[in-house]
């Protein structure tokens, strides 16, 4: 009758936990707005006692040298199911409790062997905050006797609506960047278990009916193994007889696309897995005229249901093919690096060396090795040096990964994208970097593993100014800068156009912050900003004039 908020469906999910044995409940992260994100394993209370044995047995399959030897006819599947990315599309958040307590409650010997041959890990929300706040405007807009009238203000949610998360971001473009806390929370608990099926459920316009992956079959990453969306649409069919059976319209191989690999869709697909995107027509609110009549928000609960079962089904009766694919993604990816054009990747920073930490930190979540270069070497781009110099290597499980997060993919069999159509992460942190090619690579270029992001090390100390100071915004670490230095009340400005001030050059952008009328004094401010550069690894200038080489001055009015 109501929209579930997304504090009654986490004290649902606690009580589920602690009333079955079958259910462990596990918060991952918390929203910008403290809400927790969760994560239920649920499977036969026999698997909980075996469950680090399970886990470490199954993660082996992604190991090459320890794969062939993994005795898969008694090891179980993992499957991953996430609801409603979207907040506003909310009939799989809505239906993820009713999932949950049939595995949790089941009786029947199906469920029971389910539950012996799956383990399954349950996220009810994967965007909290956008969950709350759509299911606050769609109650609190409910009519007692429902309107179904498209013009009901019901359906038509103020921005900046509930898709997003706190700050607006589309968390399901986020699998790949990873910025959020929810992504990054999301990834720890992806490798941690390195999931068969990832399931991914949403909403789409009002007048469609439902529909399931595969999607264009033109329209795949080209680095995605063709097995992939083979076993994606046999894992169709059983979709496919779960709505016949009550009689739901759907539909596959149209209208989405499999190129980018940071949707949680596809991104299981360049980690040995299967993503499967679920999409069902929206009713946006309790009840809602359409192309096929009036839609209830009960409707498009039950055929979430039904897929997210169907999808389990599946999981069992394929289980032993899902985890042979997911051994041999990994053994072909091995084969398969060693026989590429390209045996590495460098990239370096050395004007900015937090976002190279920035980075590396990325590439780590993504449970990609990374390693000092431990040689000099001359790229197209430039030359590298130990000092400040990084190499990922080809030859390593994450194989394909790397090549989605590198290379710069400008052909492919069809060019229409859904959306995103440019993911190579090296040029959106603005890095230097080179492939390098099998003729130059040698082993020696590998230095020391990096088991943790390297720190950031100060900048040279900074000298008191008698003017002002300039603060380098190209620099990955400026915006914190001016936020703390805005919190202490201080007066900053930006420069429009290019100066020079002591022979060294400042490019729009430039950060001004000046000594005279500031409710700091001189001393203070310098502390201060001392502080945050060290910190952020900032470059900041002290000059004592207002009066350029060449270029506006300081006090110009187009700062």
């Amino acid at each position: 009758e109501w929209h579930l908020s997304h504090d009654k469906l986490v004290g649902y999910m606690q009580a589920l936990a602690q009333a079955s044995d079958r259910v462990v409940l596990q918060e991952y992260a918390r929203t910008y707005e403290g809400r927790p994100l969760l994560v239920l394993l649920i499977t036969s209370p026999e698997n909980h006692r075996n469950l680090e044995t399970i886990q470490a047995e199954h993660l082996a399959l992604t190991d090459p040298e320890r794969s062939p030897k993994l005795d898969l006819s008694t090891m179980p599947a993992v499957v991953y199911q996430g609801f409603s990315i979207h907040g506003n599309e909310p009939s799989g958040a809505n239906a993820a409790p009713l999932v949950a307590y049939h595995l949790a409650a089941g009786q029947s010997d199906e469920v029971r062997r389910l539950l012996d041959e799956v383990v399954i890990l349950l996220d009810p929300s994967f965007n909290p905050d956008g969950l709350q706040r759509f299911s606050t405007w769609a109650n609190m807009h409910k009519s007692k006797n429902l309107v179904s009238d498209v013009q009901s203000r019901e359906f038509d949610e103020v921005w900046p609506r509930g898709r997003t998360n706190h700050y607006w971001f589309d968390l399901n473009r986020d699998w790949l960047p990873s910025q959020h806390p929810e992504s990054q929370g999301r990834l720890r608990i992806f490798h941690h278990w390195k999931p068969n099926i990832l399931t991914d459920h949403h909403e789409m316009g009002s007048d469609r009916t439902f529909f399931f992956q595969p999607g264009i079959p033109s329209r795949t990453n080209p680095i995605t193994p063709p097995e992939n969306q083979t076993l994606t649409a046999r894992i169709g069919t059983y979709h496919a007889a779960a709505l016949d059976q009550i009689g739901s319209l759907y539909y596959s191989e149209e209208s989405y696309d499999d190129f980018y690999y940071g949707k949680g869709s596809s991104y299981p697909d360049v980690n040995g897995g299967i993503g499967i995107l679920f999409e069902q027509a929206s009713s946006r609110g309790h009840l809602r005229d359409t192309d096929h009549g009036p839609m209830s928000f009960a409707f498009t609960i039950r055929n979430q249901v039904r897929t997210a079962l169907s999808t389990l089904q599946a999981a069992r009766e394929m289980r032993t093919d899902l985890l042979d694919y997911q051994r041999r993604f990994f053994l072909t990816a091995r084969e398969a690096a060693a026989k590429h054009a390209v045996q590495a990747y460098v990239f370096s920073e050395p004007e900015d060396p937090a976002r190279v930490v920035r980075f590396i930190e990325l590439l780590q979540r993504h449970d990609i090795e990374v390693y000092h270069l431990g040689e000099p070497w001359q790229g197209p781009s430039g030359s590298y040096t130990p000092a400040d110099a990084y190499i990922v290597p080809m030859q390593q499980p994450q194989f394909r990964l790397i090549r989605g997060i590198f290379e710069r993919q400008t052909e492919f069999r069809d060019s229409l994208f859904y959306d995103v159509s440019t993911w190579t992460l090296p040029l959106a942190f603005d890095l230097q970097h080179d492939p390098v090619p099998k003729s130059a690579f040698r082993p020696e270029m590998l230095g020391e593993a990096i088991t943790n992001p390297p720190a950031l090390l100060p900048r040279s100390n900074l000298s008191p100014a008698r003017y002002a100071y300039l603060i380098d915004w190209r620099d990955y670490h400026a915006p914190a800068v001016l936020h703390a230095l805005l919190k202490e009340e201080l007066r900053c400005k930006v420069a429009t156009q290019a100066f020079t001030q002591d022979g060294a050059s400042y490019p729009p952008g430039t950060l001004l912050l000046p000594l005279q009328n500031q409710p700091l004094d001189p001393a203070s401010i310098h502390a201060l900003l001392g502080s945050l550069a060290e910190r952020y690894a900032v470059r900041v200038h002290a000059v004592g004039t207002g009066q350029s080489d060449r270029g506006v001055d300081l006090g110009s009015p187009t700062f």
